[in-house]
């Protein structure tokens, strides 16, 4: 009996990649291949990558430098790079590591399986009209967690001025409202009990074109229909996609959970255009303020950069003054850096030092924030998804409804139950509890 090939995947970046990882897998794996944790011993190796991050392809190029002695020990070895960098680099991934076998942008990955088999080198960078999700079988039927990611729209055409994905995931396009349902029962029958709705402007979704007239919040109350499904979330989202009928879905859908992530990138409305958002400051705050009175529990998680070109120190107060308005429960915030291609790499930047105190003091005050919003739950009590066993003996891990983790220490819980804990403290990024 021929023992089966092994792959190895690495992922970068956002949970679509870690979704489009798990349908590679699933690709590779009805050609034959079996998941390996490491790649000393695959037989394919794959870096699934992104192009979001400073220096992403130099990074790529450095990991690719450390599998040169894999390749020269094993020469049937297939390394490939896919995702957003495969998209930017194409060719000149192979120019610079002749050993690459496989370069596939992250709309064309649904060809692994026959550009695997070609035996030569390929590259596959295109944006094909048919959607990849029309050409991969059904998932296989393998138990699951009780978390999975789902994508339901890819691409963005907001051509914010920092930002690739236009360029690497290409316009935006939603899957059918029909499949995403199908795939999302399929998952729930497996085990999962919380899917994530994925999407580069997952509020822009609108059903494909033959699928009539759908939006993210049909979508989401058509999903709360199935019935062991506990738990709905959505991201990322776009300001200006934050229709009246989503807000409500937050309002009226219980399995919709109480958590926006809502990136805004700047509190100045000079930068803002300067960024080409399409909303000013005061239309984010009152986006909030909408969904916190439909939802006062709403816990918000959002975006910046600081230093973007021509921001000064007043741009930057205003910055400060939106998150002290809105308060945030998590964000994530980094330096601007330049990407090649993209209007603002043509304009000049903010100096180092500069960026370097701003962000200090902006994670200063979103850590504050944080820690106040955790230290204010001690005493509450709140619904628990239990994922995980712990690292300590007889400690689960699980999510609340605010996408804080939460530990118990219990023996009365398993993965996939949904139960009532109250908190006891609040620990540095996590809190503690005890079952209700």
């Amino acid at each position: 009996m021929t023992s089966p090939k092994k792959l190895y995947i690495k992922t970068y970046g956002c949970q679509m990649n870690v979704y489009d990882s798990e349908r590679m897998a699933e690709l590779m794996g009805e050609q034959g291949y079996e998941a390996t944790q490491t790649p000393d011993d695959a037989d394919m190796i794959l870096l699934n990558t992104c192009h979001i991050r400073e220096k992403a392809a130099e990074k790529v190029y450095s990991e690719l430098g450390r599998y040169k002695g894999l390749k020269a020990a094993k020469p049937g070895l297939k390394i490939g790079v896919t995702g957003c960098v495969a998209q930017a680099e194409g060719q000149e991934i192979m120019r610079r590591q002749p050993m690459v076998d496989l370069v596939v942008g992250p709309q064309s990955y649904h060809r692994l399986p026959e550009l695997e088999k070609a035996g030569a080198q390929a590259v596959d960078t295109d944006f094909p009209t048919e959607m990849k999700f029309d050409h991969m079988s059904k998932r296989p039927k393998a138990r699951r967690g009780p978390t999975a990611f789902l994508t339901v729209q890819e691409g963005c055409d907001k051509f914010c001025a920092f930002c690739v994905v236009p360029y690497t995931r290409g316009a935006e396009v939603s899957r059918p409202a029909a499949r995403i349902l199908d795939e999302a029962r399929d998952l729930v029958e497996r085990g999962v009990r919380e899917i994530t709705l994925l999407g580069q402007n997952v509020n822009a979704y609108h059903g494909a074109a033959d699928s009539g007239d759908w939006s993210l919040a049909r979508l989401i109350r058509e999903l709360a229909e199935i019935e062991d499904l506990a738990r709905i979330r959505f991201t990322t989202s776009h300001p200006n996609d934050m229709t009246d009928d989503l807000i409500a879905a937050h309002g009226d859908c219980d399995k919709l959970m109480p958590y926006l992530h809502l990136p805004v990138q700047a509190g100045s409305d000079r930068i803002l255009k300067r960024m080409n958002r399409g909303h000013t400051a005061a239309q984010y705050i009152d986006i909030i303020d909408r969904l916190r009175s439909t939802r006062p529990d709403m816990h918000v998680s959002g975006d910046f950069i600081v230093g973007f070109p021509e921001e000064t120190e007043a741009d930057f107060q205003d910055t400060l003054a939106l998150i002290e308005r809105v308060k945030y429960g998590s964000a994530f915030s980094f330096k601007y850096s330049s990407r090649p291609g993209t209007p603002a790499a043509e304009r000049d930047e903010v100096p180092e030092d500069e960026k370097n105190d701003r962000l200090q003091r902006l994670q200063a005050l979103l850590t504050q924030q944080q820690r106040a919003l955790q230290n204010d739950m001690v005493g509450r009590e709140v619904s628990v998804l239990f994922e995980k066993i712990g690292r300590m003996p007889g400690q689960m891990v699980g999510k609340s409804e605010h996408l804080h983790a939460v530990h118990v220490m219990t023996d009365g819980v398993k993965p996939g139950d949904v139960r009532r804990v109250q908190i006891v403290e609040s620990q540095s990024n996590s809190l503690r509890g005890a079952l209700v």
